[in-house]
């Protein structure tokens, strides 16, 4: 099921955001005008991602607490092996954003 979770006029390029939708503290990012989604948890010790440095040539974003770095579009760690977080699909429909929630 997917839910809306912002309006594109709320996010510019580079920027991020948290939205919970059903219990999930969803970080949302708009990378170059595509849009990414990602658990705002860092599985170290549950740093806001939605806070983190962007990197819009790499496509990550690095936890403002410990500099643990993931890949926006696909939840992996780029510098600790096996760190991952959830990864929720994005659609954009006119100016709303949705993500996909089980």
């Amino acid at each position: 099921m997917f839910v809306k979770i912002a309006k594109v006029s709320d996010l510019a390029s580079g920027e991020s955001l948290c939205a919970e939708v059903a219990g999930n503290q969803i970080a949302l990012f708009n990378l170059n005008g595509e849009y990414c989604a990602i658990d705002n948890s860092c599985p170290h010790r549950g740093g806001p991602l939605s806070e983190g440095f962007i990197d819009l040539a790499r496509l990550t974003v690095q936890c403002p607490w410990h500099g643990w770095t993931f890949n926006c579009t696909s939840g992996e760690s780029s510098n600790i092996p096996n760190a991952r977080v959830q990864k929720f699909a994005v659609k954009v429909e006119g100016d709303e954003i949705h993500v996909e929630i089980d």
